[in-house]
């Protein structure tokens, strides 16, 4: 239950009755003593009390270990709806898993991070087939603001990556053009004062630079290292697809250097340090 998923599950312990299993179970005892949920010993009682499961785990690895692990005990109109920036192989596989039980699978990560998750106005991706997606509309219904269908089984996974890439091109070259700016004289400010009102926007240079980057406060809610996981689903999604790659696996490179650099906790808008250390200069 981290800091995204946890104010999911308040939304969603709030709408249904609620069981939440944690792999630091103190998490989820915490969590049920502050909510009418009931916490759980192990994935297998979650889905052995409940008609639809909610994962959201770091990678589509995690998830599929619980599908396998649980086992017999997933049952025919079982619904698991898979919240995890995951990979669309591995949505595919989970999906075929569970239907050899008569269980049905969602793939639903999510965007709109921390404050999204806490006001419950999330922008949620579903990539499945009737009538498991109009039940997932329902579950996730709690935290979202936009509930979109995208597409068969993975099709949400799929787009999530690329959402995520997207994103962390725009940091990277935010980062060096805004570092190229300051060094030739143009305060950071006003240089975001002017492209903010120019085609050249986006929400980094609108949100993430002024709030984080120029005042150097470096709040902590989404890992490089998630950011470095998603953006080479993405990377590999190109690859399947005879998609050409050079401004995303650009951007990976540089994502692999910072988190290499900056270790396992730091977060996604930190790669901006990085870039500021190699041109000698701070965007302030």
């Amino acid at each position: 239950m981290g800091a995204i998923g946890r104010p999911m599950a308040t939304h969603v312990a709030k709408a249904f009755p609620t069981v939440v299993w944690n792999r630091t179970i103190e998490r989820a005892e915490e969590f049920a003593a502050n909510t009418e949920a009931v916490a759980a010993d192990s994935p297998r009682a979650v889905v052995e009390q409940t008609d639809v499961v909610i994962t959201c785990l770091p990678t589509s690895e995690e998830v599929l270990e619980i599908v396998e692990a649980v086992g017999g005990s997933w049952g025919s109109g079982q619904l698991l709806v898979d919240a995890t920036s995951g990979d669309p192989t591995g949505s595919r596989a989970a999906a075929e898993s569970l239907a050899t039980f008569g269980a049905g699978f969602v793939d639903a990560p999510v965007s709109g991070g921390t404050s999204g998750a806490k006001a419950g106005t999330l922008t949620v991706m579903l990539g499945g087939e009737e009538p498991w997606v109009s039940q997932a509309r329902e579950v996730v219904a709690p935290y979202s603001g936009k509930v979109e269908h995208v597409g068969g089984v993975g099709a949400a996974h799929a787009l999530k990556a690329i959402n995520q890439a997207l994103l962390a091109v725009a940091i990277h070259a935010a980062a060096e053009g805004l570092a190229a700016l300051v060094k030739f004289g143009v305060k950071a400010d006003v240089a975001l004062n002017v492209i903010n009102a120019s085609s050249g926007r986006s929400n980094v240079t609108e949100n993430l630079f002024p709030k984080r980057v120029v005042t150097r406060d470096w709040p902590r809610t989404f890992r490089l290292a998630l950011l470095d996981k998603d953006v080479g689903i993405a990377l590999q999604l190109l690859d399947d697809c005879g998609v050409p790659s050079g401004v995303i696996r650009t951007t990976k490179a540089a994502l692999t250097e910072a988190r290499s650099a900056l270790g396992e906790e730091a977060d996604h808008v930190e790669l901006v340090k990085v870039i500021e250390k190699a041109a000698g200069v701070e965007i302030v």
